[in-house]
């Protein structure tokens, strides 16, 4: 379920003090409930789906399409490891190569290998609340964060959010071309993916 991004405003998460210069693109309330130290099995069931793979057709259509469009114009693959996603280039309006030169010293190699193996991600910092993976192509810069959200009385709830930094003109125009798909086809899709691996799984 899509939640208003205004939610962010009444949490504090690490990742707040590395992307203020980011966009939040959505907030996204995951089908995933537990315990205070369930945060490891929500991170398992994200790696283990096989998402695009087993998912609807219009999906595998559009991933398929992005990853032809990836490759005739040079705007990196989306169904990638990150080293085999092409060049990586740094982040819009600085030099930094990676958001890894933000973080503080004890977050560094906290995640040393991305948990999601056949997708353009690298990793950022991983806690017992948080996971952050950043990723970067030619239409803008990203960072995926799963977050372990307290909801009181021992419960907690799964909550994933996107933050983006366009690449200029072209990559704000694409991001919101790409935009009414990814609300009405990939992410209704992922989300009874997820749904059905955690019941599996937890």
């Amino acid at each position: 379920m899509r939640l208003p991004n205004d939610v962010l405003k009444t949490q504090h998460w690490i990742i707040d003090d590395i992307v203020p210069d980011f966009d939040v693109e959505d907030v996204w309330a995951l089908p995933a409930e537990g315990g205070a130290h369930d945060f490891p099995a929500v991170i398992q069931a994200q790696d283990s789906l096989d998402f695009p793979a087993s998912a609807p057709l219009p999906v595998r259509l559009l991933w398929g399409i992005r990853d032809l469009l990836g490759r005739a114009f040079g705007l990196g693959r989306i169904s990638t490891s990150a080293d085999a996603a092409g060049a990586w280039p740094p982040v819009p309006g600085t030099g930094e190569p990676s958001l890894l030169v933000r973080l503080p010293e004890d977050l560094r190699d906290t995640s040393p290998a991305s948990p999601f193996t056949d997708k353009p991600f690298r990793p950022l910092y991983r806690t017992d609340t948080e996971l952050a993976e950043e990723i970067s192509n030619r239409t803008m810069y990203g960072v995926m964060h799963l977050a372990w959200v307290d909801q009181g009385s021992g419960r907690y709830r799964a909550q994933m959010t996107v933050y983006v930094k366009p690449r200029g003109t072209f990559g704000k125009a694409y991001m919101a071309f790409i935009k009414p798909f990814r609300y009405a086809i990939v992410y209704p899709a992922l989300m009874r993916h997820f749904e059905r691996t955690w019941s599996q799984h937890h």
